[in-house]
């Protein structure tokens, strides 16, 4: 395969489907797409019943432009990240990875068009974020849910309103910003900067009032993501973690138990807000997000320092939050189900406390006159203990 048969048919396999947001390639699989979570093989002519090894690793090849670099870190790390473009199409986040001895190729379609809070639907959270002036936000939530798209449009926010300086380290650059009110310097891994690290500590003499972090991989990003916060500066970034708690958790995990403490000061004087996404299944089709945020306060800076107790939690300061823009995934997915974008199953699995939503689900139910509970014509058997002998009775 040459570079034009490459694009042919990563066309044809985005022209196959619709709300498409992967293209898969595995050997003994045909070439298939995700569409609104659901993997779809794709049909082409001539046929490709089952990818073999070399079809796959011919394709990365191509994908990778024969890049020295990329192959390099694919054979000695297991995988490999880059950006490929089909002009006037489509752009896409690439992973290349190794199994079984063979290659297989995830391409993560992106928009072009940046979207903005508003359109995404945004939580008032992400609002409040785009005005902060110096601390640390953190954006997380699994693989794919969207934190890099919410992080867009956090910048696009900022990029509308602000008229100040802007650099994004990314693996690779997603979303292309262009230049409006603010000015925007975007650096991609392995181009521009060779770790996250370095280009953070390059970043402090750039400037810049927001650094964009495309992920903390490691303690030493952390940690100069705290200084650039202790220093003035708005640090933006990603983690994999599935709430507030476990964030922190995580950020005090990757250092020694001696620093603990002097870390556990630093976060909490520097840390704005950790906001955490979870993609569910929406009526009619596609897919809808849930969120769950917390800003800082001093009960927050309390917990970071002394950690959570009993009645002492993250969850409990978020669900008193509301007026300061806080929200549970409860309450969020509560919503979600009044509005009627989301079905009473999807609502109760994807919850964190399920007996929490199913009572938000059963007063909403009952505020329309709905059945909240399948038992019903219950009777009293009045014929229990009837001929028995009364063993009281002589």
């Amino acid at each position: 395969m040459r570079k034009p048969e490459i694009d042919h048919i990563l066309t044809r396999m985005l022209e196959s489907n619709v709300n498409i947001s992967d293209l898969v390639l595995t050997v003994d699989k045909p070439f298939q797409v995700e569409a609104a979570g659901q993997l779809v093989p794709v049909e082409l002519d001539p046929p490709f019943d089952k990818l073999t090894p070399f079809q796959t690793e011919i394709f990365a090849l191509n994908l990778m432009s024969q890049d020295q670099r990329l192959i390099e870190t694919l054979i000695r790390e297991g995988s490999c990240d880059l950006s490929y473009e089909l002009p006037g199409v489509a752009r896409f986040r690439v992973n290349i990875f190794s199994q079984l001895g063979h290659y297989s190729i995830v391409l993560r379609k992106l928009e072009s068009k940046i979207p903005s809070c508003a359109e995404l639907g945004l939580p008032d959270a992400f609002y409040r974020i785009s005005a902060e002036k110096n601390g640390i936000v953190l954006i997380t939530g699994a693989t794919g849910t969207g934190k890099t798209t919410s992080l867009a449009a956090v910048i696009n926010e900022v990029n509308e309103n602000k008229s100040l300086h802007v650099i994004t380290l990314e693996d690779p650059v997603e979303y292309t910003h262009s230049q409006k009110k603010a000015t925007i310097n975007q650096r991609e891994l392995g181009k521009d900067f060779d770790t996250f690290a370095n280009g953070l500590r390059a970043a402090l003499r750039q400037a810049p009032k927001v650094i964009l972090v495309g992920e903390m991989r490691d303690r030493e990003s952390v940690e100069i993501a705290l200084t650039a916060a202790e220093t003035g500066h708005l640090v933006l970034s990603t983690l994999h973690t599935i709430d507030a708690g476990q964030t922190v958790n995580r950020i005090l995990g990757m250092f020694a138990i001696d620093e603990e403490n002097q870390i556990r000061t630093r976060l909490a004087d520097s840390l704005r807000w950790i906001v955490c996404q979870r993609l569910m299944p929406k009526v009619g089709g596609g897919r809808i997000a849930a969120f769950e945020a917390m800003g800082t306060s001093l009960r927050v800076r309390d917990i970071i320092l002394h950690g959570e107790s009993e009645g002492k939690t993250f969850f409990d300061i978020i669900q008193q939050g509301k007026a300061f823009g806080m929200v549970t995934f409860d309450s969020y997915i509560v919503d979600l189900f009044e509005k009627g974008l989301i079905t009473e199953d999807t609502a109760r699995a994807y919850a964190s406390n399920k007996s929490n939503v199913g009572r938000g689900i059963d007063a909403i139910k009952s505020a329309r006159g709905e059945k909240t509970t399948d038992l019903h014509k219950l009777e009293v058997d009045i014929q229990y203990g009837k001929g028995k002998a009364d063993p009281w009775k002589t």
